[in-house]
């Protein structure tokens, strides 16, 4: 890697450019490339930065179905958007809501979040933000952005723009499915 400063491909470079390889798959034969039904897993995985500026990661809700909203201050849609995540949350559907912000000064994220009512965890992705997003199926990297995920880990739907109430609840109708519906006999 000649003409790159010494050093160049550490840390937050090195974990983008893996979050977002991640997503992909190389498919043999022909050279085509095609990207691969993105995965849940790297989102588990990614070091995130919680409001008090603590590095976290997501594990802890590993198992459980999640409707995660990727979004920004400074979006417009996306504070449309957060009263409905808000209400959603308020309904305890028996989803939980994750907020993640692209930013990096979690003072001002929480005194944001504070001033917005949000009562879901909201964790900060820093740089590696745009990267997650695209592993995740978001290749425009546009915000909100939001992964519905169920209690296997599986990518059930995404969504590009604001959600209304009724696609909300949609959301939480398509990830509580399998958990609804009766087990088969074999």
């Amino acid at each position: 890697m000649t003409g790159l400063p010494a050093g160049w491909l550490r840390g937050p470079r090195l974990l983008a450019i893996l979050v977002f390889l991640a997503g992909h798959v190389v498919v043999a034969g022909n050279n085509a490339v095609a990207a691969s039904t993105p995965d849940s897993a790297v989102l588990f995985a990614a070091s995130l930065i919680d409001l008090d500026s603590q590095a976290v990661t997501l594990s802890k809700y590993r198992g459980k179905p999640l409707i995660v909203n990727f979004w920004a201050r400074w979006c417009g849609p996306c504070k449309v958007e957060i009263p409905e995540l808000v209400s959603l949350q308020k309904r305890n559907t028996g989803v939980e809501v994750l907020g993640l912000n692209l930013e990096n000064n979690a003072p001002t994220v929480r005194d944001f979040a504070f001033a917005y009512d949000v009562n879901y965890p909201v964790f900060l992705t820093k740089e590696p933000g745009l990267a997650l997003m695209q592993a995740l199926g978001n290749s425009k990297s546009v915000l909100p952005f939001t992964v519905v995920i169920n209690s296997q880990g599986t990518i059930v739907s995404s969504h590009v723009g604001a959600l209304s109430r009724e696609k909300l609840d949609a959301a939480v109708q398509l990830v509580l499915r399998p958990m609804l519906e009766p087990k088969q006999a074999p």
